[in-house]
């Protein structure tokens, strides 16, 4: 049996390496795409370590940056001419963030980082894809959209350049283009083999003084309650595993999960063809401009 291969970027902490480490143990070629040699070093290790397989690897990728994703699908496609599972997990989210970022390529970092890249990664492998006898794509959501229920896509200005700045606003905004995405792909892809479908994350444990060095006392104490009532990573991972391994979702597509028990609904703005093909229109035109 022709061994299968699953991506995972941001796979060197929280859920992506747990899922690595699930992934692995299932007997997948996992190949982790983290942005940072040292820390990505580590955390292969680990999940070596952890899942007891050799069958792991590291290849390194900046999500922000479209020259740094086309370089890790070209090192990805003179390795391997198939690929089964592909999870977009890496994502931005700084708390200590006040002020807007612009990458060196001359997109807002959060917009850049956590709808651009997924979008432009999976059209470099969706070739790939479609060789597995069964390939699946995961993109992540978030729980907190739930707060948002009459959240859109501002596509006049998706990178706050007219607008005054707020990191949460900026990440739930491209959480929900995400979702809205998937719904696209996944009727795109109708006649294929390839799925696509998207996880709601919740609230997951994370070591807030690691993560958050110079957060204010106040802030990091009110994560590290919020952490208290949350879920660890390695049960989260577990939704990421049976969607990505699972023979009972081999033809699911288009579904957004809570949990490999539940299935949730986005809000009305995010399921209008009209509003996704709004949407589609303006991200092309990002992967358009650096092709150009």
């Amino acid at each position: 049996m022709n061994e299968k291969i699953c991506v995972i970027t941001g796979a060197n902490s929280g859920i992506g390496k747990a899922a690595a480490i699930q992934i692995a143990q299932k007997g997948y070629r996992v190949i982790m795409a983290c942005r940072n040699q040292e820390r990505g070093e580590a955390a292969l290790q680990d999940v070596k370590q952890q899942s007891g397989s050799d069958a792991v690897e590291l290849m390194l990728v900046d999500m922000a940056l479209q020259a740094s994703i086309r370089a890790f699908a070209d090192a990805y496609l003179a390795k391997y001419d198939v690929l089964d599972v592909l999870i977009q997990n890496a994502a931005m989210f700084d708390i200590n963030q006040k002020e807007i970022v612009f990458t060196d390529e001359g997109i807002e970092k959060v917009w850049a980082t956590n709808h651009i890249g997924p979008i432009l990664l999976e059209s470099l492998l969706l070739d790939t894809l479609k060789k597995s006898e069964q390939g699946r794509i995961l993109t992540i959501a978030s729980k907190g959209l739930a707060v948002y229920p009459f959240l859109k896509v501002d596509l006049d200005d998706p990178e706050f350049r007219q607008r005054k700045f707020s990191v949460q606003k900026a990440y739930y905004q491209s959480k929900q283009a995400q979702v809205m995405y998937t719904y696209w792909l996944a009727e795109k892809l109708k006649d294929t083999a390839v799925t696509v479908n998207a996880i709601r994350v919740t609230n997951v444990q994370i070591d807030v003084d690691a993560r958050y060095p110079t957060t204010n006392k106040w802030l990091r104490k009110m994560y590290s309650v919020k952490s208290k009532f949350s879920i660890t990573p390695e049960k989260m991972a577990e939704t990421y595993t049976y969607l990505a391994t699972s023979p009972e979702v081999a033809t699911t597509t288009g579904t957004y999960y809570d949990d490999p028990k539940h299935i949730v609904s986005s809000n009305g703005y995010s399921k209008k063809p009209e509003n996704i093909a709004a949407l589609m229109d303006i991200t092309m035109r990002y992967l358009e401009k650096q092709t150009a």
